[in-house]
C-alpha cells in the first residue's frame, strides 16, 4: 500500500490572511486542510509516516542561497521594525530582478515575494522545510524500489521560483521531489493537474531538457497567476520543447479535463521519462472555495486511473491545492482509488 509523507510540523504556519484586490481577505490555506486530506489519505488506505531531517542540500539544488537566506532569519529581522505588521507581506516590488540585492529585510521581501499572498510569519520556516522533507522523503521512498509515494505538503509549492514565494508557496516541493530524482534518474516528467499554473515549476526548469514540465490549468488570461501558463511557453534554449502548457477555459468539467490530459500523457509517454512528479492539486473541484474549474469528485477517480494506466515509471505524488471543503479528503481518496485500480 502506497505511504502517505507527513509531518505534523507542517500545519504550525498559518498566515491568517492575504490581499486580494486590495482588501484583507482570510487565507484559505490552513491547517486544517491537513486534517480533511490526512482522512483523505486514511480513506484510501494508506500508512502515515513522518519524514526524516533532510536538511537542506536538496532543497538548495533548487532554490538560490539568498532566498533559502531570506526564509530562515526574515522574520526575525522584520520583527525588530517598530511597528511592523505580525506578518511579512511586501510592499516594494523590484521593475528588475537584475538590480543591486538590497540589505533591507523591507526590501529583501519585495524582492523574494512575488506577490502579497504567500505572507512570511515566525513558522513559515519550519513548515515548509518539513512539507519539503516530506516531498524527499517520497522521492527517497521511490528511490528505494516502491513504485510510487504520496507528498503531504503543506505548505503547498509549485508557485515558488528559485528564489521567490508566490501563492501561498514558499519551497517548491515538486521541483525538490524531480531534482532528487535526477540524482538517480536521467529523465524526470513533472504533470501538474492544480487548479491554477505552476509558474514556479516552469521558471526553475525553463531552460533544461532532462526535466519536462507540463501543466494543465484554468487559462491565466484572467486567473491567477496571469502572467504565465499560456500555451505559447514551450521552454528556452535547451529546455525549448520541453515545457507544455494547457489552459483550460473556466468551468471545465471532467470530460474537456480529461481530454487535456489525454494530450499531456502523450507528451510524457514520447519524453519516456525514468521517473515522474504529479503536481497533484484538488482544487479543481467543482466546490473548492476558489471556484475555476469544474472536476467532480468521481472525475478524481478517473484522471487518477488515465494517469496510472498510461504511466509506467515510478511516481512521486506531491500534494498542491485544494481548500478547505466538505469533500477535500474524499477527492484525495476517489484519486488515490482510481490511481491503484489499474
Amino acid at each position: 500500500m502506497m505511504k502517505c509523507i507527513y509531518s505534523p510540523t507542517q500545519k504550525k504556519h498559518y498566515p491568517e490572511s492575504f490581499l486580494v484586490n486590495g482588501e484583507r481577505q482570510p487565507n484559505p490555506e490552513t491547517p486544517q486542510r491537513v486534517d480533511l486530506l490526512l482522512a483523505g489519505a486514511q480513506a484510501a488506505g494508506m500508512t502515515v509516516v513522518e519524514p526524516a531531517d533532510y536538511g537542506t542540500e536538496a532543497i538548495a539544488r533548487v532554490h538560490s542561497p539568498e532566498y533559502l537566506t531570506f526564509l530562515a532569519k526574515a522574520y526575525a529581522r522584520w520583527e525588530r521594525i517598530p511597528g511592523a505588521a505580525k506578518e511579512i507581506t511586501p510592499n516594494i516590488h523590484p521593475i528588475h530582478r537584475d538590480l543591486t540585492y538590497p540589505a533591507s529585510v523591507v526590501a529583501q521581501a519585495g524582492f523574494h515575494m512575488l506577490d502579497a499572498s504567500a505572507p512570511v510569519t515566525a513558522e513559515t520556516w519550519e513548515s515548509a522545510i518539513a512539507s519539503a522533507h516530506s516531498a524527499i522523503h517520497a522521492a527517497e521512498t521511490v528511490l528505494a524500489g516502491e513504485d510510487a509515494a504520496y507528498a503531504l505538503c503543506r505548505p503547498p509549492g509549485h508557485h515558488a521560483g528559485a528564489d521567490y514565494a508566490a501563492g501561498f508557496c514558499y519551497l517548491n516541493n515538486s521541483a525538490i521531489a524531480a531534482e532528487h530524482l535526477r540524482q538517480k534518474y536521467a529523465k524526470v516528467a513533472i504533470l501538474d493537474v492544480d487548479l491554477h499554473h505552476g509558474n514556479g515549476t516552469q521558471d526553475i526548469f525553463y531552460a533544461r531538457n532532462d526535466v519536462l514540465t507540463i501543466s494543465l490549468h484554468a487559462d491565466p488570461v484572467r486567473f491567477y497567476p496571469f502572467f504565465w501558463g499560456s500555451a505559447n511557453e514551450t521552454g528556452k534554449g535547451d529546455g525549448a520543447g520541453y515545457n507544455l502548457n494547457i489552459p483550460l477555459p473556466r468551468g471545465t468539467r471532467d470530460d474537456d479535463f480529461l481530454t487535456g490530459l489525454e494530450t499531456a500523457l502523450d507528451r510524457i509517454e514520447e519524453f519516456a521519462p525514468d521517473a515522474v512528479v504529479i503536481a497533484l492539486g484538488l482544487d479543481a473541484y467543482e466546490g473548492d472555495p476558489i471556484a475555476g474549474l469544474a472536476i467532480s469528485t468521481e472525475g478524481f477517480g478517473t484522471i487518477g486511473h488515465a494517469i496510472a494506466q498510461r504511466i509506467k515509471a515510478p511516481m512521486v505524488l506531491v500534494q498542491e491545492g485544494g481548500y478547505p471543503c466538505a469533500e477535500l479528503g474524499d477527492n484525495l481518496a476517489q484519486f488515490m482509488a482510481g490511481f491503484s485500480n489499474t
